[in-house]
């Protein structure tokens, strides 16, 4: 698991129970898995790229992610493989994606199973 995203609520304590929000987040991170970059045999959670996902008490979801480059050749598409993904997860409502590019994403952000499945130890 990437140390980098966070699956975060607000201070205040969340209106879903303790073991839903667990489960939601679960399998939140379970679908996002099944999105890959194209160019890159890793899923876009393990390579780093996933930076915050939010789960409102609605159960909308807000995902923060970025891509290895700014010019990748999928940036248009992979926001709308992330909401489909997503948007699959039993009791999730709305889900948008947002692209950022602050912090810059670096090969740091890889979790030790992206480094194993990429030999880069």
């Amino acid at each position: 698991m990437s140390d980098a995203a966070t699956a975060s609520k607000p201070e205040e304590t969340s209106a879903i129970p303790a073991d839903e929000l667990a489960r939601l987040t679960d399998e939140i991170v379970g679908a996002l898995k099944t999105v890959y970059d194209p160019e890159i045999p890793v899923d876009i959670y393990e390579l780093g790229l996933v930076y915050r996902i939010d789960i409102a008490d609605s159960r909308d979801i807000v995902i923060d992610m970025t891509l290895t480059a700014p010019g990748c050749p999928v940036a248009g598409e992979m926001p709308g493989w992330v909401e489909n993904a997503v948007g699959a997860v039993p009791g999730v409502g709305k889900v948008d994606v947002n692209m950022v590019f602050d912090p810059p994403w670096d090969q740091s952000r890889m979790s030790d199973e992206a480094r194993v499945a990429l030999d880069m130890w």
